[in-house]
């Protein structure tokens, strides 16, 4: 892995060294953030480190040291202070969930790329195209919440944003060239205030699960109990869920209910080691199943056809309008803003700029031709 330019990293898990960090930062034009959680080691995932790049240091900030995080705050959500991710939707959420961040003055590298019409996998590989830096790859299922960390992973944590700033300016530069700049700004915009929290408990989950919603009755009632018993062992030993038993082998126990523990061992996914551990409380639920009453799917919220024969115009026409300019569908608009249009049907573009009110580029460029897709014909300007 090539060496950075710069020393090593600062490492601050203390309120004064923050606080100093902090005042020292507090008008710089850009930072580059990214953050590391514990989501393969813990039932409930947190951050447990927040890396932060200027134009020449490194800071690694620890959430779970002494230092109170939130003081962080103002300065993220300053509009003065631009914030380079890269894939930032799921640290935006960590950051939203663990700490009520708002982040202002976004700039998201790989939405950048995307908006150019590229399609990175990750950042190793935008780092070894545009600077030839090979990442240690050995520490992303690491176990953040260890301390201390090693100074290999150290280093490698703060790999993740110390070329963000001149990868940034890259972007810029090719976004102009490709008068694609505004748009790409707005984008940055759009998923800083859509982003939402997430996390582990939900009741219901189990009828987000591949193919849960095609289950017998009695075999519903089985995921679900199977499910609670997994959400409760999860959490009680402190792991993810899929760490206890995974999605795909909790369905065949629920479609085969097991009665014995010969029958636990021959459902495929249970190894002997799972079931060694767990078959009395597998057997214990599927038991508790048998007497309980059927789930009931979570109704669908039924969709007037109207409105789902407009969203089949619009998402017909956006897929048009990707492939014309060699970008992915969601660059031209998201999926949700197109149901917002479905359900509003607007007849001109009076109707349509509340709508799109937060995207005023995407307005500009696609509103006669959103109104064209919906009804056939030019509407009025309004």
């Amino acid at each position: 892995m090539t060496s950075p330019s710069a020393g090593s990293p600062s490492w601050i898990d203390a309120p004064e060294p923050l606080a100093h960090w902090i005042e020292a930062h507090r008008t710089a034009p850009r930072l580059a953030i990214d953050t590391e959680s514990n989501s393969l080691h813990a039932y409930q995932e947190r951050v447990c480190l927040i890396q932060v790049s200027t134009a020449d240091a490194d800071v690694l900030i620890d959430p779970l040291g002494t230092a109170d995080v939130s003081a962080l705050a103002p300065l993220f959500a300053s509009a003065a202070t631009e914030k380079v991710f890269h894939g930032a939707e799921y640290d935006l959420a960590c950051l939203k969930r663990d700490f009520g961040f708002e982040i202002a003055n976004l700039f998201d590298t790989r939405l950048a790329l995307r908006t150019l019409g590229m399609q990175p996998s990750g950042l190793a590989d935008v780092l070894a195209q545009e600077f030839g830096v090979t990442l240690d790859k050995r520490y992303q299922r690491a176990d953040w919440a260890k301390r201390p960390l090693p100074t290999a992973q150290l280093e490698y944590a703060r790999y993740d944003t110390h070329y963000l700033l001149p990868l940034r300016d890259r972007l810029e530069e090719a976004l102009r060239v490709a008068g694609r700049w505004d748009e790409a700004r707005e984008a940055c915009a759009h998923l800083a205030c859509t982003v939402h929290p997430a996390g582990n408990g939900n009741p219901e989950g189990y009828w987000g699960m591949t193919n849960a919603r095609r289950l017998e009755p009695r075999q519903a009632a089985a995921l679900r109990e199977l499910y609670r018993w997994r959400d409760e062992t999860a959490r009680r030993l402190d792991r993810p869920p899929f760490k206890v038993i995974g999605d795909e082998a909790l369905l065949e126990l629920a479609r085969m209910q097991p009665r014995d523990a010969d029958e636990v061992l021959h459902v495929p996914g249970v190894t002997p080691r799972l079931a060694s551990r767990y078959t009395p409380p597998i057997l214990a639920a599927l038991e508790r199943a048998r007497s309980a009453p059927p789930p009931r799917p979570p109704a669908a919220e039924p969709i007037d056809p109207a409105v789902l024969g407009r969203y089949d115009q619009l998402r017909r026409w956006r897929k048009a309008a990707a492939a014309e300019r060699g970008v992915e569908s969601d660059i031209v608009l998201p999926r949700e803003v197109l149901w917002d249009i479905a359900r509003a049907a607007p007849r001109a573009l009076a109707d349509l700029r509340p709508i799109l009110d937060c995207l005023p580029w995407r307005l500009q460029a696609y509103g006669p031709a959103l109104l064209q897709a919906l009804w056939g014909t030019k509407s009025a300007k309004g």
